[in-house]
């Protein structure tokens, strides 16, 4: 087994695989062999009929899933709408068909599709405010009732698609292989989520230094470049059933050695993935290229303006215009609630701060006491939040009614106001206190980069029993990341997490 004294370093340990040749630096290689000679694959033997299959790619069945939403839709719903002597039956169904598609590829697009429910409800409000701003006359049953079989049909599809899934999808199992602090922060990542398909199997570390992680390591390679490279790398992969190796390259890891061992990984089998130092940004704003030899990523600025800032700010307006309409009847009832259950007034109104930082005065239910802000400070060392915010789960301020208004979010409704008038959106990030931002440091200031929103990635993702630095990570994705597509995906996810009511006190 080859075996190196690590220098500077109390660490003096096996460095390869068993049976590969000892490690020699490019310095002392053979200068009197052919190009052959030099470089050739090892030969490691592997069972390939145990080898995991790949995962499968529900974006390859994207165009045979958009036929389906387009005929499920459109077809039902010109019978029914031609049946019911509306007018315009082809040109109506064929734009309900359109939109329908086009909400399911934006909601679902690259992964498998689900939620159909919460899709068909953003079609039935988008296709609400284009009848409101068209002027159309169409009988609202009838209307409804040639929806309906679009979503059997989409429910029906999403069903199958979950069994195809199920019977395909398999982990890619990967060896990562890097330095002790790129393998560290690489294998913890990975660990702490379960939203992707990579299950880290063995690591092997280059140079000095032990990772902390307690991931099997199968070897460790030497500082610099050396003849065993790739036999310890594959051996690591083969012994764990690897398919996949991810690089997390390191001044230990220049160009040459990357090649040399994407040469012996690719000429036995294996997948190549190199880590990016990258992170935060969406896949569909990074593009590849290449340029003098040279693999470039170019990466596509935040929209801030264009088409998609426009088509936002007219469905703010126009959502939060027909939630109001249509949410009054609930408006007075809550309010009739909250006014006779405990003294003081209906609305409570706060400062905040919204895009660029300037305040605004947000609206919202009163779900605790009238003088809540003044014993706020009395209940200052029960704060159960480690950042800026003050959260309590049992929060004595909260009155009976207002647990009720919390938990189904009904409290914040008011805040359709706030979005009317452009101080914030429908989507985006949650509205600090003047206080909270005081205490911001750059990187969360950025929050402060769009216009926050009545909902979001994080009352989508756990609310409340998010931590503060989990927070403020959603955010910043999504005012990095953000598009129309995303916000009708969450607010699709808004209904399921608001009837779930996790997170919310």
């Amino acid at each position: 087994m080859g075996h190196v004294e690590i220098p500077e370093s109390d660490i003096s340990g096996s460095v390869g695989f068993a049976g590969a040749p000892r490690p020699r630096t490019a310095a002392a290689r053979n200068r009197t062999a052919t190009p052959e000679e030099l470089w050739r694959a090892p030969a490691v033997p592997r069972d390939r009929a145990d080898r995991p299959r790949t995962k499968w790619k529900p974006g390859r069945h994207l165009p045979l899933l958009a036929l389906t939403d387009l005929l499920g839709l459109g077809v039902p719903a010109w019978l029914v709408l031609r049946a019911g002597d509306q007018p315009r039956p082809l040109i109506a169904a064929t734009v309900a068909a359109l939109a329908w598609a086009g909400v399911r590829a934006a909601r679902d697009a690259g992964r498998v599709r689900g939620n159909a429910l919460g899709d068909w409800l953003v079609l039935v409000g988008l296709l609400v405010v284009l009848l409101a701003v068209t002027g159309g006359s169409y009988d609202p049953a009838t209307t409804v009732t040639a929806l309906v079989p679009g979503l059997v049909v989409a429910a029906l599809a999403a069903g199958a698609a979950r069994w195809l899934s199920a019977r395909r999808r398999t982990a890619r199992r990967v060896l990562v292989v890097g330095g002790a602090a790129g393998l560290d922060r690489t294998v913890g990542l990975l660990n702490s989520r379960a939203d992707h398909p990579y299950a880290v199997v063995a690591a092997v570390p280059v140079g000095p230094g032990a990772p902390s992680f307690e991931t099997p390591v199968p070897g460790r390679l030497a500082p610099e470049r050396a003849d065993d490279d790739v036999s310890t790398v594959l051996g690591g992969a083969f012994t764990h059933d690897a398919d996949l190796v991810l690089v997390a390259p390191g001044p230990q890891l220049d160009d040459d050695r990357l090649r040399r061992l994407s040469w012996g990984l690719h000429d036995s089998g294996i997948a190549l993935c190199v880590l990016s130092g990258l992170s935060g940004i969406a896949a569909d704003r990074v593009r590849p290229a290449s340029a003098a030899g040279l693999t470039l990523l170019h990466v596509a600025p935040p929209l801030r303006r264009g088409p998609q800032a426009a088509v936002k700010a007219l469905v703010d307006r126009g959502g939060a215009a027909l939630g109001l309409l249509v949410l009054a009847p609930l408006f007075f009832c809550v309010a009739l609630a909250v006014r006779l259950t405990s003294p003081g007034p209906v609305f409570h109104r706060q400062t905040r701060h919204g895009r660029h930082n300037r305040p605004f005065t947000m609206w919202k239910f009163r779900t605790m006491v009238a003088d809540a802000e003044a014993r706020r400070e009395q209940l200052s060392s029960a704060n159960e939040s480690e950042g800026p915010m003050f959260k309590m789960r049992r929060d004595p301020r909260v009155t009976r009614i207002g647990h009720a208004l919390r938990r189904t979010s009904v409290d914040e409704l008011p805040q359709l106001l706030n979005v009317l008038r452009g101080d914030m959106s429908l989507v985006g990030p949650r509205p600090p206190l003047p206080e909270e931002v005081s205490r911001y440091d750059e990187r969360e200031l950025r929050r402060l980069v769009v216009r926050p929103g009545l909902t979001g990635l994080w009352q989508v993702s756990g609310r409340s029993d998010l931590s503060w630095q989990e927070t403020v990570s959603l955010d910043l994705w999504y005012v990095d990341n953000w598009s129309v597509a995303t916000d009708m995906g969450l607010l699709a996810r808004t209904v399921r997490a608001v009837t779930d009511g996790r997170g919310a006190y």
